[in-house]
């Protein structure tokens, strides 16, 4: 027999994003909405940070070779 898993995605930063959003709408925090979805920016700042680690070590190798 096999068993079927569902994956909903997100992980801790949706988890954390679902919590903001039902706090927000049961008037618990009064924080603006752009902070209410702030954890969907975690992953994205993740990742520019990250390129923009790569693009600076290419430019510094390239420079001193």
């Amino acid at each position: 027999m096999s068993e079927t898993s569902v994956d909903i995605g997100g992980g801790f930063t949706g988890l954390l994003t679902i919590v903001f959003i039902i706090l927000k709408l049961c008037n618990v925090i009064d924080w603006s909405w752009w902070w209410v979805l702030s954890p969907l920016w975690i992953p994205i700042i993740f990742t520019i940070i990250i390129v923009l680690i790569i693009l600076i070590t290419v430019v510094i190798y390239k420079i001193i070779t």
